[in-house]
């Protein structure tokens, strides 16, 4: 496996201080945010986009310094019933990544709205009311399988081999079943990005779900949770407060090994493993308590004691 982090882990630096960063502490790779729920302040998408020239240029800040570029990240939501621009700059980031020659490309599946005409993307999380079960209908057949295969198109003219979803709320594709549901209907390009910080507050064990997901795991997000016990106990992990209140909330994004420690991260990249996954890990810092520079050194630090990087090599004498 190999260690890199999301380039908005230092969202606040410049390009080029970041990528700095990046060569001293010795990571391999960045996975750069282009477009989304992020401003992208280390990638101009559209100075980039049918420019080798700039491709070019951007591409050598990475080659001095030993660096690769991980995948493109288009996070946000595509699917938006009043916000178009989300689904065509994830179509610009497939563009973009293909005349690059960026394999993999991390996104979201999208969310959209519960019903023709409304104007607000709308989570099922239960069986019940009946209504819920006309909403999903909705969703995914009338857009979400729609949108991908027209997607999947897109992406084969580019030459993308790998839409990597993260698994993450308030989207379609959420955990383990949704991600082999939307795999099936539109094929492997559609695999997971599996960031377990998303499955902790959800209350899932990404431990099994790394394992369960097999080859189907193309990228794989590093963040971790707190799980704040005594404020779950009354409010439950369903937490819609702000994320800048931790101490208030039941759960929050948090450095690695603040919220589960080097044991924990020790055997979930041995179930990554087990599970035939020998790519990426992208730390992605959303710790709002620590310093983010500080707070990526304490991750990247942990995972470089635990990632392993060499391939096997045992195998029984002849005796």
């Amino acid at each position: 496996m190999k260690l890199g982090f999301v380039s908005d882990s230092l969202g606040a630096m410049s390009f080029k201080d970041m990528m700095d960063h990046a060569a001293r502490m010795g990571v391999q790779g960045i996975e750069v945010n282009t477009c989304g729920w992020s401003t992208a302040p280390h990638c101009k998408m559209d100075d980039l986009l049918g420019n080798p020239a700039a491709q070019k240029a951007f591409q050598r800040e990475f080659d001095a310094r030993d660096l690769e570029i991980i995948s493109l990240n288009a996070n946000g939501n595509p699917l938006h019933p009043t916000d178009p621009k989300q689904a065509e700059d994830l179509k610009k980031t497939i563009q973009l990544a293909g005349e690059m020659e960026i394999k993999t490309v991390c996104t979201m599946s999208g969310l959209p709205a519960g019903a023709a005409g409304d104007v607000m993307p709308n989570w099922v999380v239960s069986s019940w009311p009946p209504e819920t079960q006309e909403i999903l209908r909705y969703q995914w057949e009338e857009k979400l399988i729609p949108f991908w295969q027209e997607i999947k198109s897109l992406a084969k003219a580019a030459g993308v081999e790998r839409i990597a979803l993260e698994l993450h709320g308030n989207q379609c594709v959420y955990n383990v079943p949704s991600l082999f549901k939307l795999r099936q209907a539109i094929g492997p390009l559609i695999g997971a990005n599996l960031d377990p910080s998303h499955l902790f507050w959800m209350g899932a064990d990404p431990l099994v779900a790394a394992e369960r997901l097999g080859d189907a795991v193309y990228h794989v997000h590093a963040k971790d949770t707190f799980l704040n016990a005594p404020v779950q106990a009354t409010t439950s992990l369903l937490e819609n407060g702000s994320l800048m209140d931790i101490p208030a909330r039941s759960w929050s994004y948090i450095t690695l090994g603040f919220g589960h420690g080097e044991e924990w991260w020790r055997q979930f990249c041995y179930r990554l493993k087990m599970g035939g996954y020998d790519g990426w890990l992208a730390i992605e810092h959303e710790d709002v308590l620590l310093n983010s520079l500080e707070g990526l050194e304490k991750s990247v630090a942990l995972l470089q004691g635990v990632i392993p990087q060499a391939p096997a090599d045992f195998k029984p004498q002849e005796i």
